[in-house]
């Protein structure tokens, strides 16, 4: 039994590459986030003046997140994002929901043909234009609801809600009719709870789409003041400005920014990265479990 457990040099070698090739794939993948956090902590005059890697802080300073956190902009960026992820991941999860419960029953009517033309939107689009006018004529211009009801439903995420769905053993569905209960009882008491593993995973991929998207946002508002944090971190960092983000600042935060504007991009992509670092791990475990059983049954 010996003989059968031990291991030859040419598998040592290769276990020996292979976690030296998945430190230095992990070194590669840290480092930059490593880099924006110890830039965003260094003096800004000291940190101009530095050339070569940067492995800690040059002059420990926390005067670029005083100033982001003094900026009424990118407080307001912060609420409005909120907002936005909150209210628009609450919609997108129900109409998901809604869309996978119908096209995971067995006794539903055209269930194939509507499938099929959810599926088709996947690979054809009416474009930017389209929708554009779209929102115009139905007056949600400069609304939040032009994102969070244009955007409310992923096909992607419906089917692999709707794959999980079709594991869900029938007695409960059956038992549950042979007590009364009705389509909107089985789904919110019965479905869902036991889907908490899909439920996380929709959070999480809705959640984080709707936290940086700042694309259509940028098309559809046009007032400053509803502009979410990825906007506004857009305009520090695209850009290159930091002026911009000061609208109402003194004469003395002014001068402020423009000396350390290098580490306030920097502090500014910490704290726009730095809530949804935090919400992962706590649905990592169904996230990993309510992806791979959404993608293998069905």
């Amino acid at each position: 039994m010996a003989g059968i457990n031990k291991r030859t040099p040419g598998e040592k070698a290769f276990d020996l590459f292979n976690v030296l090739f998945l430190l230095l794939l992990c070194l590669i993948m840290i480092y930059p986030l490593y880099y924006v956090l110890i830039a965003s902590l260094s003096d800004g005059n000291l940190f101009l003046a530095h050339t070569g890697p940067l492995l800690r802080p040059v002059g420990f300073s926390l005067a670029a997140y005083r100033m982001v956190f003094r900026n009424p902009m990118v407080v307001r960026g912060f609420a409005n994002t909120i907002f936005l992820v909150v209210t628009g991941t609450a919609v997108n999860l129900l109409m998901t929901s809604f869309a996978a419960y119908v096209l995971s029953r067995r006794d539903v009517y055209w269930k194939g043909l509507l499938m099929k033309m959810a599926v088709f939107t996947m690979f054809f689009q009416g474009g930017l234009v389209p929708l554009y006018l779209q929102v115009k004529g139905l007056g949600l211009l400069d609304s939040y609801w032009s994102v969070i009801l244009t955007f409310a439903i992923s096909t992607y995420n419906m089917i692999i809600m709707r794959t999980y769905f079709l594991g869900i053993p029938d007695s409960l569905e059956e038992s549950a009719k042979m007590d009364g209960a009705n389509d909107f009882t089985i789904l919110f008491r019965i479905i869902l709870p036991v889907s908490m593993p899909v439920v996380a995973t929709m959070i999480l991929f809705y959640g984080v789409a709707r936290w940086n998207g700042y694309f259509y946002v940028m098309i559809f508002l046009r007032d400053r003041v509803k502009f979410p944090i990825s906007l506004i971190l857009r305009e520090i960092l695209v850009a290159n400005s930091t002026d911009t983000m000061m609208d109402g600042a003194s004469s003395g935060d002014m001068a402020d920014a423009e000396r350390i504007g290098d580490t306030i991009k920097f502090a500014t992509t910490i704290i726009a990265t730095v809530p949804i670092l935090f919400i992962y791990p706590f649905l990592q475990k169904h996230f990993v479990k309510g992806v791979m059983i959404g993608s293998v049954k069905g």
